[in-house]
């Protein structure tokens, strides 16, 4: 559930970016790129003119990128806003001063969606995006004043194309971000949802680790009290196997920790209470509190051949399981003599490398796992 959350999230964030790549590639190819061939001979300059549109689809192919990889705008986008200005004022002096509010003017009305791409996501995109719109606007207006043109006609002409493109890009900008925040808050909130289902479920883990080790503890002391009680005679070797057998079991089941460290600990603690069960004395230090993830196949692979040969001890046997950041090793030393013992060391797909050792009546049984 989380993981389909936060690719929501990551959705919103890649198709925002994409949806202001697209309005400004559209606009500037659609209309910039149309106007200026169409108007052609009526600018004053028509190859500044062109100059700034291709300058313009640059930095917008800069900005695009980065979007795409980052999204949010491209490292220098300050000095890039400073060059799409620039680029306005260009356009505006390739116009006659009689078309600078006609359609070939397209500069001033198209850069603020070239602004949008270059200021997004960034940390003070507000207070940018509202420097560099003001910044287009007070050029344009600054360019109809030297030019005498505010007549009433061009002045209303001039405060529909500003209001409607400002309020389109900071509308655009602000609906975005708020999808965008809204997304990251519904992934952190499920990342924090998971979070308390596995504290809630490793906590239902340790109490039922601790009534099983409580139970066994109850049932190993009953079990050596009851055998007194009935008058069992204390000097019997076969009563004293038995009381020995019984204290280890209970020196081990009170040194457990109250944590269920792993699923390999857990597995293998099974198998140790199989052994006692069965009257092997098995010796088995507190394992340690945690162990490193383990890839898929790992586990079976570590605890395979040391679980065979716990299970086929006949009266003793020995557990330890080592762990550091990148590595996990689980070795048994047992009394069996049934278990096949290969001479050199196997390795498992899974990257587990098994060592066997038989000496007297012992096999020793070692399996490691080191990260890649």
């Amino acid at each position: 559930m989380t993981g389909d959350i936060e690719e929501v999230a990551h959705r919103y964030t890649l198709y925002t970016a994409i949806g202001a790549i697209v309005i400004a590639a559209v606009w500037h190819t659609g209309y910039d790129l149309t106007v200026t061939i169409t108007g052609w001979e009526s600018f004053r300059w028509p190859l500044l003119a062109a100059a700034a549109w291709i300058a313009y689809t640059a930095i917008g192919v800069v900005a695009a990128l980065s979007l795409l990889r980052t999204f949010t705008g491209p490292a220098r986008a300050r000095e890039s806003a400073v060059a799409v200005l620039v680029l306005d004022v260009a356009v505006i002096v390739a116009c006659r001063p009689q078309d600078l509010i006609g359609p070939i003017d397209w500069g001033w009305g198209s850069v603020g969606w070239l602004g949008v791409m270059l200021l997004w996501n960034r940390p003070r995109w507000r207070a940018e995006a509202i420097a560099f719109l003001s910044a287009n606007a007070g050029i344009m207006l600054v360019a109809m004043i030297a030019t005498g043109t505010v007549d009433r006609v061009s002045l209303a002409k001039y405060l529909m194309v500003i209001v409607g493109s400002v309020t389109l890009q900071l509308g655009y900008m602000a609906g975005c971000h708020t999808l965008r925040v809204r997304a990251e808050d519904a992934a952190l909130l499920a990342r924090r949802l998971a979070a308390d289902d596995a504290w809630r479920e490793s906590a239902q883990r340790i109490h039922a680790d601790r009534l099983r080790r409580y139970e066994a503890i109850r049932e190993v002391a009953e079990s050596m009290l009851k055998q007194l009680a009935d008058g069992a005679d204390p000097g019997d070797s076969r009563v004293r196997d038995d009381c020995t057998a019984g204290a280890m079991r209970l020196r081990r089941l009170i040194t457990e920790r109250e944590e269920v460290p792993d699923e390999l600990v857990s597995a293998l603690r099974e198998h140790i209470d199989a052994a006692e069960r069965r009257q092997v004395l098995v010796t088995a230090p507190p394992f340690g509190e945690r162990l490193p993830a383990l890839p898929d196949g790992v586990r079976e692979d570590l605890l395979r051949a040391p679980v065979a040969a716990l299970d086929g001890a006949r009266t003793r046997a020995r557990v330890t399981v080592s762990a550091m950041s990148a590595m996990v090793s689980v070795a048994v030393v047992a009394d069996n003599d049934d278990l096949p013992v290969n001479p050199a060391p196997v390795r498992e797909p899974s990257g587990v490398v098994v060592t066997y050792q038989r000496q007297g009546g012992e096999v020793w049984v070692n399996s490691i796992w080191q990260a890649p």
